[in-house]
């Protein structure tokens, strides 16, 4: 909340995902920016919140990729993510003092699942008491050949 009173988007218009889906960041796009403090600024103060706050991680670590050629199109993204924070006041990580600080994790791996592609997938969550503050979902880049040639599938 201090964030947003600091640049005054206290009573801005709120934006549903943290990232506007039609909004394509790259290094040449839009005008460049002459003052690159406030956009460094916010970008360091939204990779702090980053700790408690999951949900804007993916995009602020794509913003953070433009510091050295800021262009207005990464500011409004910026502002975008503002505008979500707004509407989202009350998510992120929750450590509820009622539970124990014991870490558990889980993993599972799932090798040729995918019938068409017969990729592999893995996958793991780790939870510090009650809450879930770590987790991953990945399909594996490369197809086991072996797999494929024990169940008689061509390539």
């Amino acid at each position: 909340m201090s964030l947003l009173d600091d640049i005054r988007f206290s009573y801005c218009k709120s934006a549903s995902l943290p990232l506007d889906p039609n909004v394509k960041l790259n290094a040449s796009n839009g005008k460049l920016l002459e003052d690159t403090g406030q956009y460094r600024s916010l970008i360091g103060r939204l990779l702090y919140l980053t700790i408690s706050r999951l949900d804007i991680c993916f995009a602020v670590n794509k913003l953070s990729q433009y510091v050295s050629a800021l262009r207005t199109t990464h500011l409004d993204t910026v502002h975008h993510v503002l505008r979500y924070l707004k509407a989202a006041l009350g998510q992120g990580l929750l450590f509820s003092s009622l539970s124990s600080l014991t870490v558990k994790a889980y993993d599972d791996a799932n090798w040729g699942s995918c019938a068409k592609t017969r990729m592999s997938t893995t996958s793991y969550c780790v939870f510090l008491g009650d809450s879930l503050f770590c987790w991953k979902y990945k399909i594996q880049d490369i197809v086991s050949r072996d797999l494929l040639q024990k169940q008689n599938i061509a390539l």
